[in-house]
């Protein structure tokens, strides 16, 4: 019996579904989106973007194999770049490096072109990497399969792209590269070209309604936008707001040149290019199915039509336009989002001056009998002193008492201000705009259902006061936003803010990056002007002050360095990143209480760190106890086989045990978990040392200080084997160059000076030794050594002073302390038995 056949998939089902396991992921419910991933893979079985979906919700929650295995079919092949990503992540922590890197790279033409920088809101996200982060995965398995050169090309194209890819310029610096900040974090052209769009591109949602719409634009904005890519996230909302502004003014050029003849259409269309002009402050909603000759009454074309007597006006009440023309016809739109208009009660000084020299000038020219043509509350024509009856309106009428109609005085009004002018400047001017802008209808706001594309109309002949004046208080905003949009503040100031906080964090990122690239090099002393450049909020952070006092450690200043472990404890309590150098640093000052404490603390937070064990292992080796230290850090190797420090840790306790072959094993582990680190070159070197191989310490330990050049103690060492292979002058040059990188080291010093005196400088040896013995007065050897060159340089008193105080000092070694001082006695009998 043959199973029945599936149905095909219902969309609209996996939209629901997928929906739901973004939900869950991004509330942080990942077993609830991994049920729900299993039950989109149930119902598409075929479907890579499924498997995606299973795959990443695996890789949450940690099972790698599971998001392995979920991912390896679309993944491997790569098909899907949800997949090849997970499969590429799932294959760094299985340490299948080739087959992730191979996964990448099959997969590549999915992600070369991609770019989502700038494209994660609130509102929307994106749930592919882009290029940036697959070419950071595929550094880190480069790295991880230990090749280099192809990890550095993989980071650096991931930062070209995107200069906020951390974790790619970590891995440039851990690898030793030297990179110039000024080329990394710097603004790209794709970035700005972002910037420039985001402005416009970006509203919040629930505010598309409530926002007043946005007016005219320049005609250079509307070429930039024009060449904006379009947003195809299915996360992001798309505004046609600007388009629609630009269709807009069109609407209100066309009318224009209906209303001031072509002479003056020609002027508006020169007009439009010019940004400050007022004229398109306020867009005008599209006229549709209706022609402007017709709405206002006339051929404005100037071909004259007789217009058919109007009615007596009635009184007037609140009502509400059709929105299908602009009819000049009723005084005033509604209010937007308002069931009811209301009246204004005040004008400004402005406007009434204009409109009283309107009226006059009105007066003079088509009234002999100085006849007010304004309309009454009622609607009707006030009355002549001869007692006429209202006239016939008609273009051949001369009668000084006939009323003009409204479409007719708003026309005549618009001619008087175009000749005048017209005569001055002969082009649009500013005031013919703002009688104009008046004029037009207001432009829709969003896509509410109460707001009409209508028109405004101001009537040329109102007086200050009109209770017939309802436009007044509508338009004290209008002119508000005009002014804005005119000067295009609003647009401007989102693409001028932006981009100073895009500009104010590469500047961060360049101090931060400069302090960790120099800290990565070991130049401790330009880490710590580079962090101390910080603000202080960053600076007072635990990642900071965490490198701070690592460049204190580099400089064998422990005590500063404890401080600011201290403060990073009683910042974040909880923090387990580098508290194995705060352990070694409490090992260096002998600290066995607090050791033993951060030990407790640590591991009550999580006993499974490698950080717990070594912290644990290093109080244990503080106790002399080196076979317990020893299971801490083979423990702390188990929980994370590439922390390279615990195996250095496990070589010293095998050195102090003298096991020196597993000594060398520890420390080979430790190079293999990480080239770079020169502890473990040091500890191979010490190892050849003691066993005498003093050509393979040497080699070993200009391997460490090629890594830490910086560091005194290294150069000691090397000089330290010179001396004992009795190249003295060769051990001179490094003793003077580990005193010039620590002035204050006696360990520097006191060797100098010893080899000093073995090349019989003694003077330059006593010199030394003086500068030592200010810094260590307490010390037995630098006395005994001062009583040395004091009986060379044949000043028997000050030799015998620094030969007691040696004995003082170390009665201990008071055998060779007395021997010295008897040969001094015998050579001076000698010399008194010669003479």
């Amino acid at each position: 019996m043959t199973a029945p056949k599936m149905a095909p998939a219902n969309p609209h089902i996996t939209s629901q579904l997928r929906q739901l396991i973004y939900y869950h992921l991004d509330c942080n419910l990942i077993r609830n989106a991994l049920f729900l991933a299993g039950r989109l893979h149930a119902y598409e079985p075929r479907s890579s973007e499924a498997a995606y979906l299973l795959a990443l919700c695996y890789l949450r929650l940690g099972q790698l194999k599971a998001a392995y295995d979920s991912s390896r079919n679309s993944g491997s092949r790569g098909t899907h770049l949800g997949c090849s990503y997970v499969f590429a992540q799932a294959c760094l922590g299985l340490e299948r490096y080739v087959e992730g890197i191979s996964a990448i790279d099959r997969s590549r033409p999915l992600w070369s072109t991609r770019n989502s920088w700038g494209k994660h809101t609130e509102s929307r996200r994106q749930h592919l990497p882009d290029a940036s982060a697959v070419l950071c995965l595929q550094g880190k398995l480069w790295q991880a399969h230990c090749d280099t050169n192809k990890a550095i090309e993989c980071y650096a194209e991931a930062l070209k792209l995107n200069p906020f890819m951390w974790d790619a310029f970590l891995g440039l610096c851990d690898l030793g590269v030297n990179v110039r900040m000024a080329n990394i974090f710097k603004m790209t052209p794709e970035m700005m070209s972002l910037l420039s769009s985001s402005a416009q591109e970006e509203t919040p949602l629930g505010i598309l309604d409530e926002s007043p719409p946005t007016n005219a634009l320049s005609q250079s904005q509307v070429n930039i936008n024009a060449q904006l890519p379009a947003n195809n996230d299915p996360f992001s909302i798309s505004k046609n707001r600007i388009n629609g502004d630009v269709r807009t003014n069109a609407g209100t050029l066309a009318l224009f040149e209906r209303l001031n003849s072509k002479k003056n259409a020609v002027a508006s269309k020169e007009e439009i290019v010019r940004p400050d002009n007022p004229i398109f402050d306020t867009p005008t909603g599209p006229v549709a199915g209706a022609d402007e000759s017709t709405v206002l009454g006339k051929d404005v074309a100037g071909r004259g039509a007789a217009t058919i007597e109007p009615p007596l006006a009635p009184a007037r009440k609140s009502r509400t336009l059709p929105g299908m023309g602009m009819d000049f016809s009723i005084d005033a739109p509604p209010k937007m989002r308002s069931n009811s208009t209301v009246r204004s009660k005040s004008r400004s000084k402005e406007e009434s001056a204009e409109q009283d020299s309107i009226t006059v000038s009105r007066s003079s020219t088509t009234s002999t009998a100085g006849l007010d043509l304004k309309r009454t509350v009622s609607g009707k024509a006030p009355q002549s002193t001869s007692g006429n009856a209202r006239p016939e309106v008609s273009e051949a009428t001369n009668d000084p008492g006939a009323p003009q109609r409204r479409s007719e005085r708003l026309f005549n009004h618009m001619k008087t201000q175009s000749k005048k002018f017209s005569a001055s400047t002969g082009s649009i001017g500013a005031k013919e705009g703002r009688e104009l802008k008046k004029a037009k209808a207001t432009g829709t706001k969003g896509r509410s259902t109460n707001a009409f594309n209508v028109g405004r109309v101001v009537s040329g002949n109102r007086k200050h006061g009109d209770p017939m004046d309802i436009d007044g208080k509508e338009q004290r905003p209008l002119s508000i936003s005009a002014t804005n949009v005119t000067n295009h503040k609003p647009v401007v100031n989102e693409k001028v803010k932006e981009y100073e906080s895009v500009q104010w964090l590469l500047d961060l990122f360049m101090k931060l990056g400069s302090g960790y690239f120099a800290l990565s090099h070991y130049q401790c002393q330009d880490a710590l002007r580079c962090f101390n450049s910080i603000t202080t909020s960053q600076r007072e952070t635990p990642w900071v002050l965490a490198q701070i006092g690592r460049a204190h450690y580099e400089q064998t200043n422990y005590v500063e360095a404890e401080k600011i472990f201290t403060r990073i404890k009683s910042m974040a309590p909880s923090r387990l990143e580098d508290m194995e150098i705060y352990s070694t640093i409490l090992w260096h000052l002998k600290h066995p209480i607090d050791l033993a404490y951060l030990a407790h603390e640590i591991v009550d937070i999580d006993r499974n760190s490698p950080q717990a064990w070594c912290t644990v292992g290093n109080s244990f080796s503080l106790q002399r106890d080196h076979d317990q230290a020893l299971k801490c850090f083979i423990r702390a190797t188990q929980l994370d086989p590439k922390f390279a420090y615990a195996f250095t840790l496990q070589g010293h306790e095998h050195v102090a045990n003298e096991e020196y072959d597993k000594a060398l094993s520890a420390y080979r582990a430790a190079i293999g978990a990480e080239s770079r680190h020169y502890n473990a070159w040091y500890g191979l070197a010490r190892v050849f040392e003691k066993q005498g191989k003093y050509n393979f310490a040497e080699q070993h330990y200009r391997t460490a200080a090629s890594i830490n050049p910086t560091n005194p103690v290294l150069v000691t060492c090397i000089g330290n084997v010179l001396e004992k292979t009795k190249s003295h002058r060769a051990a001179l040059v490094q003793y003077s160059k580990a005193c010039e990188l620590d002035p204050k080291s006696p360990l520097c010093r006191f060797k100098k000076a010893r080899v000093l005196m073995a090349l019989h400088e003694h003077q330059k040896a006593l010199v030394e030794l003086k500068v030592l013995k200010d810094i260590a007065p307490d010390e037995a050897n630098v006395h005994f050594l001062l009583g040395k060159v004091y009986k060379v340089l044949r000043q028997k008193g000050m030799a015998i002073k620094h030969f007691t105080m040696a004995l003082n000092l170390d009665p201990k070694a008071s055998h060779y302390i007395k021997e010295a001082m008897e040969q001094m006695e015998d050579e001076d009998d000698d010399e008194d038995a010669d003479m």
